[in-house]
C-alpha cells in the first residue's frame, strides 16, 4: 500500500548499517524537519554521530526537504557534511528522481527516511524506493504538518498492528 512504509523505527538513529545492508540500501534520502532536527532547529549529537558512522561505512546520504528556509537546511547539511535540496515538493516525484540521478543508485537501493506519511512515505513509494518511517523528534509541529498528524497516526497504528500480526 502506498501509505505504508517498508520499515518503521522510533528514532532515525535506530536505523543501522546492518539493517540497510540486509535490505540492499546503499543511499538514504533524509527529511529535515522533525526527522533530523526538532521544532527549534536543534540537531542532536546522536544524529551527527549516526550520519558520520554511516558515511564512514560508504552509505551515501542526501537531504531532501520541502522547506523554503534554505538557510535552515543548509545549516543541517553543513553540520552533517552532506548535500541537500530544499523546495522538494514532496510527495511529487521530481525531487526524489533528481536525487536518484545525483546518487547514481537504482530506486530499490535508495532508502527514504522521514516522519511524514503524506510527503516522505508516499513520495518514496511512488518512486519505488525503500521507505522508512520514523517518529517525529518533537511533539510540536508546524501548522502545515499538525493538521495531518492525527490521520497519519491512525495509518501508522494500523501499519504497526498489521506488522505485529505477521510476526
Amino acid at each position: 500500500m502506498i501509505l505504508y512504509p517498508k520499515a518503521y523505527f522510533k528514532k532515525i538513529t535506530q536505523i543501522t548499517k546492518e539493517f540497510l545492508q540486509e535490505k540492499q540500501i546503499r543511499a538514504l534520502i533524509l527529511d529535515v524537519d522533525n526527522t533530523l532536527i526538532d521544532y527549534n532547529k536543534n540537531l542532536s549529537e546522536d544524529i551527527i554521530e549516526w550520519a558520520k558512522e554511516l558515511k564512514q561505512k560508504e552509505m551515501k546520504l542526501y537531504i531532501l526537504s520541502n522547506t523554503n528556509h534554505k538557510e535552515k537546511v543548509e545549516k543541517v547539511a553543513k553540520s552533517l557534511e552532506i548535500p541537500y535540496q530544499n523546495l522538494a515538493k514532496k510527495p511529487l516525484k521530481s525531487g526524489f528522481l533528481k536525487v536518484e540521478k545525483i546518487l547514481q543508485e537504482k530506486p530499490e537501493n535508495i532508502g527514504v527516511v522521514g516522519d511524514q506519511i503524506f510527503t516522505d512515505i508516499i513520495g518514496g513509494n511512488r518512486c519505488k524506493m525503500f521507505t522508512i518511517l520514523v517518529d517525529p523528534i518533537d511533539e510540536k509541529d508546524f501548522w502545515y504538518t499538525a493538521w495531518k498528524r492525527p490521520l497519519e497516526n491512525k495509518i501508522k497504528e494500523k501499519y504497526i498492528k498489521n506488522e505485529n500480526n505477521i510476526s
